[in-house]
């Protein structure tokens, strides 16, 4: 970001490598080592929007171990209270504590039988943090708009829990944190040209339309992603997890679709090799953001290992956001009918 920032939701941007080196070098409560995940019957991560999606690294890593794992937005939990029981590890996350969501569903919690709560907020005085039986701060400091430290930071808290849950080194998923925060300072001074070309590419297009698409972990940042473009630049934005967009999002495709393709697994690689083969003779604007080109794509390079390429694939859909803004006259990040803490149901 070489120009100086004149918005918050892009001044926000700025400051993530330092929130990233903050989290990293802060301690987990003790008491999240002594968790043994095999006591509960069902292990439950609920928030809503981007703090629902944040945790899907850590709810994938739990799956894959066997675990019975859950993630439900507090809106559908409030729906089903029935799965909550005394043998549950609800796992709340909610980076303002105050989302009107999460309150409803402590308040709803029984006096006798409750479950245990993990809480992830960054408010050590918010309604959540005082409903958690255990508490994890996020540290990422004030927010003008969009969600932008507090995500990032909320996705080094997921990585962190699931070395320490899975038996991998805390203090590697530590250092990677920091390599990420660091590889991202770098690129805060260099130029994001291809990305604003993508932009006012996009916007230029009749009726556009933004379909970003991936699997495994990097389906926290399609989904993400997409609620970042639509609060920051207010650009019809959906994101896709695995094959879902062929299963009819798939006749979007043509000259109006911008579909942005994100990933780095193997598992998902194939998927999107062929997808970007089979729109890119459609008139879609295909983008890959990706360690690696796919054939037909325009290639935004990022990190290979997880938490580096998550990292800074939010970063290029952030810039995307704001350059979308910018060809479309709006100010990045600002808010018309909505605000920074969804307080009301």
């Amino acid at each position: 970001m070489p120009s100086t920032p004149a918005s918050g939701f892009e001044r926000d941007i700025l400051d993530q490598p330092s929130a990233l080196e903050t989290i990293a070098g802060t301690a987990f409560p003790a008491e999240l080592a002594k968790l043994d995940l095999r006591n509960f019957d069902r292990i439950i991560f609920t928030g809503m929007g981007s703090s629902d999606y944040a945790s899907i690294p850590l709810e994938l890593a739990l799956a894959r171990k066997g675990l019975p794992v859950w993630r439900l937005q507090a809106s559908r939990l409030l729906e089903t209270p029935q799965l909550i029981t005394g043998r549950t590890l609800l796992w709340a996350t909610s980076q303002s504590g105050r989302s009107g969501e999460i309150v409803a569903l402590l308040e709803a919690l029984p006096k006798a039988n409750r479950p245990t709560v993990v809480a992830v907020t960054n408010d050590p005085e918010s309604p959540l943090a005082a409903g958690g039986d255990l508490v994890i701060g996020l540290h990422s400091g004030s927010e003008a708009t969009v969600s932008t430290k507090s995500y990032l930071n909320t996705l080094a808290v997921m990585f962190r829990a699931a070395a320490l849950f899975v038996g991998r080194s805390e203090q590697a998923a530590i250092d990677e944190i920091a390599e990420a925060a660091k590889s991202l300072r770098t690129r805060l001074g260099e130029p994001v040209d291809a990305i604003r070309s993508i932009a006012q590419r996009a916007v230029a297009r009749p009726n556009p339309r933004f379909a970003l698409i991936a699997g495994g972990v990097d389906s926290t940042s399609a989904l993400t992603g997409a609620l970042i473009m639509k609060e920051a630049a207010r650009v019809a934005a959906e994101g896709y997890v695995g094959g879902a967009f062929r299963h009819g999002p798939l006749e979007l495709a043509g000259e109006s679709l911008t579909a942005v393709l994100l990933g780095g697994s193997s598992s998902s690689s194939e998927t999107l090799i062929r997808l970007a083969g089979d729109l890119a003779p459609t008139g879609s604007l295909v983008v890959a953001i990706a360690p690696a080109n796919l054939p037909g794509a325009e290639h935004i390079p990022v990190p290979q290992p997880d938490f580096s390429r998550l990292v800074h694939t939010m970063y290029s859909l952030q810039m995307l956001s704001v350059e979308l803004a910018k060809a479309s006259g709006l100010v990045p990040g600002e808010f018309r009918f909505g605000q920074k803490i969804t307080a009301t149901l």
